[in-house]
C-alpha cells in the first residue's frame, strides 16, 4: 500500500501521559491547573479562572498514566506493535520551569534525551510537538500568556533549545498542537483566561493567534538554521463543516465555518492573512498588534508540511432551533442525521477523512501527516485481562480504507498515519480515563486509582497485523 518511509505510529501529549508533574525541577503548566469534573469546561473555555476551582479538585495531569516512570516499558510495547513512529510532546515547564529562565533545566532535557534514544534504539521515529496545550504557569503570571507579544521571544528561546539539543535525532517537529483550539478553548489551547466583562473575546483570541503564528514561523526559521534536514509542520484540529441542507443559508454558514477553521493554515501555509479575515477584523473593530516585520516573518517561513487530527466531521445549520446541537465536540455544529455517533456524541464519519484530506490538499498542496485519529470508548477489562474492542477496530479499519482511497485514487501525498493513541491516557476534553482511546489498556480510573498496569487490547493485535500487511 505505502512506501517504506511511511510513518505508522501512535500519538500522545505530555500533559495526558507523563505525570511526574513536580519531579526533577519541572514547573506547573496550564493543564496542571485544569481540574476533573463539572468546572473543567468553563475553565478550559477561559470563562472561569482556574483559581476558582474547588479546593478538593482532582487534577488528572499530575499523574497522567505515569509515562515518566514507565517510558522504557511503553516503548518496548510500541516495538512489539511494529510501529515506526511515536508522536509525543515536550513539557515546556520541564525544560524552563517558569518559562522565564535564561538557562534550561538539565534534568528535563535529559529525560527527553533518554526517551528519544530509547525510541531510536527500536528504529521508532520521534515526531515531536513543541507545545501541545502547554504553557508554563510562570508565563501566565508574568504576561497573561499569549495575550502578550513577550511570549514570542520566550517560545523562540524554548524552540531553539530543543533544536540544538536534539539536532540530528528528531526529523519531524510540530509547533502548536491543534492551534485552532484557541477559537473554542483558549485556556486549554493557550493558557488564556478572558474576562468577558472587560475584554473583547475575539480581540483576545485573534491577537493570541497572531502571536502564536509568528512564534511558529520563527521556530521554522530557527530549525532551518540549526537542523536543515529536519522539517516543521503546522497542525490543525480538522474536519470539514457540511451544510445541513441544500438551503443556501446552510451552505453559507458552513462555508464561513470552514474559512474560520482553515484560517490558521492559510497563514501558516500560505504566509499571509486571508482577505476575509482582514475584512472581519476591520468590520468588528479589532485592533490587532500586527507589524510589517511580523508579516515578513510569516511570508518567509511557511510550514514544511501540514499535520492534522481527525475524529469527526462537523455540520452547520443557519437556524438551529429545531435540531440537536449536542455534538460533544468543541468545534460545535449540529448533529448530522446521516451518521452514527460515539458514546460521547461525536459523529463517526470515515468518508469525512477522505473529504478533509482533499480539502487540505486542494488548498495548500503540501505533504500531509495524520497525527491523531481514533475512537474514545468505554472499554471493559475482563477477569482474564482481556479487552474486546471490536468497535475501535471497526473505526480504525474504515478510516484507514478511506486513507488508501485518498492516496491511490485521489493522489494525495501522505507522510504517515499516527493514530490516537497507543496507550490509554487522560482525555483532554473531559479529563476522564474512562474515555479510552488506547490500543493498550492502562489500569487507572477517573480519580487516579489503579495499578497503572499495561494490558494489550484486541485492537493492539489487529493494528500490528494491519501494519505488517501494509508496510
Amino acid at each position: 500500500m505505502l512506501n517504506k518511509k511511511f510513518l505508522w505510529g501512535g500519538a500522545s501529549a505530555a500533559n495526558q501521559i507523563e505525570g511526574g508533574f513536580e519531579e526533577d525541577g519541572r514547573g506547573l503548566s496550564n493543564i496542571d491547573l485544569l481540574p476533573y469534573g463539572d468546572q473543567r469546561l468553563a475553565i478550559a473555555q477561559g470563562k472561569m479562572h482556574y483559581s476558582e476551582a474547588k479546593e478538593d479538585a482532582y487534577y488528572p495531569s499530575h499523574t497522567g498514566v505515569d509515562f515518566y516512570h514507565h517510558y522504557k516499558e511503553d516503548i518496548q510495547l510500541m516495538a512489539d506493535l511494529n510501529v515506526n513512529a511515536f508522536r509525543f510532546s515536550i513539557s515546556w515547564s520541564r525544560i524552563f520551569p517558569t518559562g522565564l529562565e535564561t538557562s534550561p533545566n538539565e534534568e528535563g532535557l535529559k529525560f527527553y534525551d533518554n526517551l528519544i534514544d530509547e525510541l531510536l534504539k527500536y528504529q521508532i521515529e520521534p515526531v515531536v510537538t513543541i507545545s501541545h496545550f502547554d504553557v508554563p504557569k510562570g508565563l501566565m503570571d508574568a504576561f497573561e500568556s499569549w495575550k502578550s507579544r513577550e511570549m514570542i521571544a520566550q517560545f523562540e528561546k524554548y524552540a531553539r533549545t530543543l533544536f540544538n539539543r536534539y539536532k540530528g535525532r528528531v526529523k519531524y517537529w510540530i509547533s502548536f498542537n491543534e492551534i485552532n483550539m484557541l477559537l473554542h478553548k483558549p485556556f486549554t489551547g493557550a493558557g488564556i483566561f478572558i474576562d468577558d466583562q472587560k475584554e473583547n473575546r475575539k480581540q483576545v483570541i485573534f491577537q493570541a493567534a497572531h502571536y502564536e503564528m509568528v512564534a511558529s514561523a520563527l521556530a521554522t526559521k530557527a530549525l532551518r538554521e540549526i537542523d536543515p534536514d529536519a522539517q516543521l509542520g503546522a497542525m490543525l484540529a480538522a474536519g470539514d463543516y457540511y451544510p445541513y441542507s441544500a438551503n443556501p443559508e446552510d451552505v453559507f454558514v458552513a462555508q464561513k465555518a470552514n474559512q474560520e477553521n482553515f484560517f490558521f493554515l492559510d497563514v501558516q501555509s500560505r504566509g499571509e492573512y486571508p482577505r476575509w479575515a482582514l475584512k472581519q477584523f476591520e468590520a468588528e473593530n479589532l485592533s490587532l498588534d500586527i507589524t510589517a516585520d511580523d508579516l515578513q516573518i510569516l511570508k518567509e517561513n511557511t510550514c514544511d508540511f501540514i499535520s492534522f487530527s481527525y475524529y469527526s466531521s462537523r455540520t452547520s445549520k443557519a437556524d438551529t432551533s429545531d435540531v440537536d446541537t449536542n455534538t460533544g465536540n468543541a468545534a460545535g455544529g449540529v448533529v448530522n442525521p446521516y451518521l452514527k455517533r460515539s458514546e460521547w456524541g461525536w459523529m463517526i464519519d470515515p468518508l469525512g477523512l477522505r473529504i478533509v484530506m482533499n480539502s487540505i490538499w486542494d488548498r495548500y498542496q503540501k505533504p500531509l501527516m495524520i497525527v491523531e485519529n481514533g475512537l474514545g470508548a468505554k472499554d471493559t477489562l475482563t477477569d482474564t485481562d482481556v479487552v474486546h474492542d471490536d468497535y475501535r477496530i471497526a473505526y480504525l479499519n474504515t478510516h484507514l480504507e478511506m486513507i488508501k482511497e485518498s492516496m491511490t485514487e485521489d493522489g494525495i501525498p501522505l507522510m504517515g498515519f499516527i493514530m490516537w493513541s497507543i496507550l490509554d491516557l487522560v482525555s483532554s476534553s473531559s479529563g476522564e480515563m474512562s474515555k479510552r482511546y488506547g490500543l493498550i489498556y492502562v489500569d487507572k480510573d477517573n480519580l487516579g486509582n489503579g495499578s497503572y498496569r499495561r494490558i494489550k487490547k484486541d485492537s493492539f493485535y489487529w493494528f500490528k497485523d494491519y501494519i505488517t500487511e501494509n508496510k
